[in-house]
């Protein structure tokens, strides 16, 4: 273990143990250096990476905070690193959204609202007749993101988020070359839809399953036939 990685363990392990909380000020860095036996400049690359990551907020002229460490913030983190991905490796992406969103979806037809669930009609309502395929991902983006958000997990939605964002291309081009693509979409997502309003989790879990298999099918097929 580097030093700096040492630094980064002693104040991780003091916000596991309770001794900084969120919201807390870190002490000031020569009195933080000398308690954890540390040079200051190994202090300050710990407190540089963990505000990358989200744990550290640094405040110029004011000090060094934790931050709020919510579920959305630290794993924001994670989006950077998703955001590293290769075309190669969009189905597993896309086999982390089936396993994960349907999960989101049948939380979300016990904890979202009826005023929440009947604005997903509205959302899916305000494409008109003919979207163009990038109106349609943009809804479909947003679409995934209310009930992820309405799962009521944190932690589950910001997963989802992370993980659908990053497959968006994917869905662009099948819209633009699979016949039907679009309406198949929609029609799946007022499926979707109607079981949450109707309280259904299961039937809500099986068509967020179908929706998700059916992009995914398709890039495999797309994979094979090149």
């Amino acid at each position: 273990m580097s030093v700096t990685d040492a630094a980064i363990e002693a104040i991780k392990q003091m916000i596991v143990d309770g001794e900084l909380r969120p919201g807390d000020r870190l002490p000031r860095e020569p009195d933080l250096a000398e308690r954890l036996g540390l040079s200051r400049n190994s202090l300050r690359e710990a407190v540089r990476a963990l505000s990358l990551i989200h744990v550290l907020d640094v405040k110029q002229g004011d000090g060094t905070y934790v931050t709020s460490l919510e579920p959305a913030l630290l794993m924001d983190a994670m989006s950077f690193v998703v955001d590293f991905h290769r075309d190669d490796t969009v189905l597993q992406f896309l086999e982390a959204r089936r396993i994960l969103e349907p999960a989101a979806t049948a939380m979300a037809a016990a904890n979202m609202s009826q005023e929440d669930i009947g604005g997903l009609a509205t959302l899916i309502d305000s494409l008109g007749d003919k979207p163009t395929v990038e109106q349609l991902v943009a809804n479909d983006l947003e679409f995934h993101r209310r009930i992820a958000a309405g799962s009521g997990n944190q932690v589950l939605s910001s997963l989802v988020e992370s993980v659908s964002g990053r497959t968006q291309r994917a869905r662009t081009w099948r819209g633009i070359t699979q016949e039907a693509a679009v309406e198949r979409t929609l029609a799946e997502h007022r499926a979707i839809q109607q079981a949450l309003a109707a309280g259904q989790p299961d039937v809500a879990r099986a068509w967020a399953t179908v929706h998700i298999a059916g992009v995914e099918q398709w890039i495999r097929q797309t994979l094979v036939e090149n």
